[in-house]
This record gives structure tokens, C-alpha cells and sequence, in this order.
């Protein structure tokens, strides 16, 4: 993890709110009306839902109470203004009690196509949209739970998890939909977007939690493999297994050979 950001998160006025400059909406808008043109066909049904229950739009950055209004009735979630940076501990405590870390920053110009630390447009538009289904709200729930009685060592393992699901899952959408995407992480990139579904070079594998722990990744690269699950309701089967004595059983094993 970074130690320090190049970005300061701004802070709400009085009533909430957050003025950004125009400059920053554009940037909102150059992200968001480029995404919409490569998800429209790529997304799961359930993101799409979700997005359309938030109403978010390319003219603006949405204001964080206007997505807790959102995300209250639908899951109980609501979304939680952090800086830049904040600590494992800090981040676990958040998704335990159902708040999404969102640091209230959008990247610049020059950094459209990558950037290390989540911003605004990542964590709205990649994960809010799905915290809107009971499944993904009760799964990241679960993982926050998981990570603050966790040990260090025990967090690594842990962290795949979070990584080819919630950051970079896919979902076999049924027959007439095909493979989709529901991971956050492919959905706020326009690159990892494409490549995720049309490039023949990453392994694309039925989910099992066991390897999937084993697993390792990096945060700088398209990713190599990626998992499947079957269908989205799978999260609630994958929130109702036993993940740490899975988590023992991938400590015993080991690592896989990395594909990078």
C-alpha cells in the first residue's frame, strides 16, 4: 500500500456537499460518457439496475447524500468520505458496518487510464451501482467482518477474495446474456473493460474459492485470470461458506505459480 497520495480529498460545506470545480466534473464526464459506450454490452444486468437506481449522470460528480438516500433503501449501505489513503483497519471497520469508502478526489487528465489509488470515479461508478443487490451488499459486508478478525497473514489470503470478486469478477449471465462483468475494478477502466471479455490472452476460470485464494495478482497490470462465477446470486453461496477455514486450507497449499 502507498504511504502517500498525490491527491487531497476534498472537503463537504455545511450542509454536505462538496463544491468541485468545473474542471473535475469534466473529468467525471470524460470517464463516465466513455465507460457507458463499452459497458452497455459488458455489464451484468445487476450493475445496470443499480445504475439506473442511483440516476448517476456525465454532467456531474454525484453528492455523496444523494447516494446514501439510494443505498439506505435498498440495502441499508451508505457511502463513507475517507482521504486519499486510510489503513486496512480502517478500511475492514467500514465495510463491516456496511459504509463504502469513497475518498471525494477524481484523477487528473493524465492519469484517465490508470490510477493506483481508488478515486471518486472508481468507487461510485465501479462498486455503488451493485451495492444497491443484496448479494454484493451482503458479501462485502461479510469480507469488512472477516478482514477485523483476521490476522495479518490471514488478510493476504483474504484480499484475493475481495481482488477477483469484488475488483475483477465475472458472471455467467445466463444463456441469452453470456459472460459479463460485475467487478468494480474492469468497470471503472475502459481498457480492463475490453480486455477483460474480448482478449484471448488472460485465463478466464470457474470460480472456486480455494484457488481464487490462491491466487496472487498485481494492482499494476491487466490482470492475467480472472474468475467466473456462475451465476450473481453464487455471491450469496460464496457468503455462506465457511471462507476462513478456506483461507487455512489455501495457507497449507500455497501460492500458485504467478502469470505475470
Amino acid at each position: 500500500m502507498k504511504t502517500a497520495s498525490s491527491y487531497t480529498a476534498r472537503k463537504p460545506d455545511a450542509s454536505g456537499l462538496i463544491d468541485y470545480p468545473d474542471s473535475e466534473h469534466e473529468v467525471w464526464s470524460l470517464l463516465y460518457n466513455r465507460q457507458m459506450t463499452v459497458i452497455i454490452d459488458r455489464a451484468c444486468p445487476e450493475y445496470h439496475q443499480g445504475l439506473d437506481l442511483l440516476g448517476l449522470t456525465a454532467d456531474r460528480i454525484p453528492q455523496l447524500p444523494e447516494l446514501d438516500a439510494v443505498l439506505q433503501q435498498t440495502t441499508g449501505w451508505s457511502v463513507a468520505r475517507v482521504p486519499a489513503l486510510i489503513s486496512f483497519d480502517r478500511f475492514f471497520q467500514l465495510l463491516a458496518n456496511r459504509q463504502f469508502p469513497a475518498a471525494t478526489f477524481i484523477r487528473r487528465k493524465d492519469e484517465l487510464d490508470y490510477l493506483q489509488e481508488p478515486d471518486i470515479f472508481h468507487e461510485v461508478f465501479g462498486h455503488c451501482p451493485l451495492l444497491t443487490n443484496p448479494d454484493f451488499a451482503a458479501l462485502t459486508e461479510v469480507y469488512g467482518k472477516m478482514g477485523l478478525a483476521a490476522s495479518k497473514e490471514e488478510r493476504v489470503y483474504l484480499a484475493r477474495l475481495y481482488w477477483m470478486t469484488v475488483e475483477f469478477g465475472l458472471v455467467q449471465s445466463g444463456d441469452s446474456e453470456g459472460l459479463k462483468i460485475y467487478g468494480g475494478g474492469i468497470l471503472s477502466s475502459h481498457s480492463e473493460t475490453l480486455y477483460a471479455l474480448d482478449s484471448d490472452q488472460p485465463v478466464r476460470k470457474a470460480f472456486d474459492l480455494i484457488d481464487v485464494l490462491r491466487t496472487p495478482y498485481r494492482i499494476d497490470i491487466l490482470q492475467p485470470v480472472y474468475f467466473i462465477i456462475p451465476e450473481f446470486h453464487e455471491l450469496k453461496s460464496i457468503v455462506e461458506s465457511d471462507i476462513m477455514e478456506a483461507v487455512r486450507e489455501a495457507m497449507k497449499l500455497g501460492m500458485h505459480k504467478p502469470l505475470f
